[in-house]
């Protein structure tokens, strides 16, 4: 009797749903992670003579753009939940730090890495090291704050930069990916009126449209859900958790149509709709909520690029595309990173850890199936797919393989050293409270 493709597929993703539900538990304490499980599943099946529908990022851009828009706004809203600590110019200073300094030294030294290797145009080399540019929220679980607290002190330095940057960046990327657009569409010509515009609509404007909608959805959400007078609609009393998704698209939608940054504005709703009841038990439920659907994604994703992998993804891949992969996780990430936190909060080793876990993911493979959907990179558009899958694949695998002894080994030496306050706890503590 022959295997169907409908049957396959199903039987895939019930495997695959209980996997993403068990081994988070089974992987704790190996130098193993979730996402590598996945990815080595996709390669594995994809090998095998099973009548898996053939993918192609190329072919099914249009799918791949949604699928990860949808888990990146879903991963975005599940990191504001959870975190505790207070908003502020020093309580965040790891973040701003990461934001104004090293994300700009990522973009500009990787596009110079690809222009200079692979003899891209400058919009071709700008649009990849924009797309490879923010840190992930969804890969880096491993190294992101837990679930809720009440406790507003009860987060390491690490933890909290690492999901803070992830929460902000995937925003703040976009005006890069824009002005790659712009560039591309002007002929590469830097003298044109289009760095106008770019500078007004695309970073000033839209970025402000993004955060406003962000605080003004978190308030009035807030309101709604622990203080509205009509007991129904008191719905943190209900306890139903997929009202984060409600948040969630609710805050994407409304921004993305008034042509601001819907990533923004939903990690920006998430924390103003924690703050606004910062120790409530819903606050928790949400959360879990959330993070069991990007759990889900998360999976169907990684199991993805396995199989993008396994039908050839990385045909189109040269040396000198692999080395931008490689000169990103091993040398820019990391120094640019180290560079930003100087006189930084945390210790020299928090910082180190801090710069070298840039993992580079899904939001990756968003950006650039938005910018191939939006301008004509025809003839590189293989090739620039074949760097980003190099890079997001690596980085799976070397993060992966080294965030459970790293973290070991971070919170070990918090217990041995007594925290440092600068209106926060310095210390690493264990992962959620």
């Amino acid at each position: 009797m022959q295997i169907t493709t409908e049957g396959a597929v199903y039987t895939c993703l019930g495997i695959g749903a209980l996997l993403a539900a068990a081994l988070p538990r089974l992987l704790s304490r190996l130098p193993v992670s979730v996402p590598i499980v996945f990815l080595a599943a996709g390669v594995v099946l994809y090998l095998t003579p099973l009548p898996l529908p053939a993918f192609d990022p190329v072919a099914d851009r249009v799918w791949v753009h949604h699928l990860t828009e949808l888990c990146v706004i879903v991963s975005l809203m599940g990191a504001g939940l959870a975190i505790n600590r207070p908003f502020g110019r020093r309580s965040w200073a790891a973040a701003w730090r990461l934001l104004g300094l090293a994300m700009p030294l990522t973009i500009g030294a990787t596009a110079l890495a690809a222009w200079a290797l692979l003899g891209w145009p400058v919009s071709v080399a700008l649009l990849v090291a924009a797309a490879l540019a923010p840190t992930d929220p969804v890969l880096a679980s491993e190294v992101r704050v837990g679930e809720p607290t009440a406790d507003k002190e009860d987060e390491d330095e690490v933890r909290f930069a690492l999901t803070s940057e992830a929460g902000l960046n995937d925003g703040l990327a976009f005006p890069f990916v824009l002005a790659a657009l712009a560039l591309a569409a002007a002929g590469n010509d830097w003298t044109g009126g289009w760095m106008v515009h770019w500078v007004w609509s695309d970073v000033l404007v839209r970025i402000s449209v993004g955060v406003a909608a962000g605080l003004a959805m978190g308030f009035l959400l807030g309101r709604l859900l622990f203080r509205s007078r009509a007991t129904s609609l008191r719905l943190a009393e209900q306890g139903e958790g997929f009202v984060a998704l409600a948040a969630t698209f609710l805050a994407y939608g409304l921004t993305e149509a008034l042509h601001g940054y819907g990533f923004l504005a939903v990690f920006v709703t998430a924390c103003a709709l924690r703050k606004s009841e910062h120790s409530h038990g819903y606050q928790r439920v949400m959360h879990a909520f959330v993070e069991q659907i990007e759990r889900l994604l998360m999976a169907l994703l990684l199991f993805a690029l396995g199989a993008c992998v396994a039908s050839g993804g990385l045909a189109a891949l040269t040396w000198q595309g692999a080395a931008v992969g490689v000169l990103l996780l091993l040398v820019v990430r990391p120094v640019s990173g180290w560079l930003a936190q100087v006189r930084g909060p945390g210790r020299p080793h928090e910082r180190a850890a801090t710069a070298f876990f840039g993992i580079r993911g899904i939001g990756s493979f968003f950006y650039l199936a938005y910018a191939c959907g939006e301008g004509d990179f025809g003839r590189y558009e293989r090739e620039m797919w074949a760097v980003v899958v190099f890079a997001v694949l690596i980085s799976v695998v070397l993060h992966g393989i080294t965030a459970a002894p790293v973290t070991t080994y971070l919170d070990r030496r918090s217990t041995r050293e007594p925290p440092r306050r600068t209106g926060t706890r310095r210390g690493v503590g264990t992962r959620g409270g």
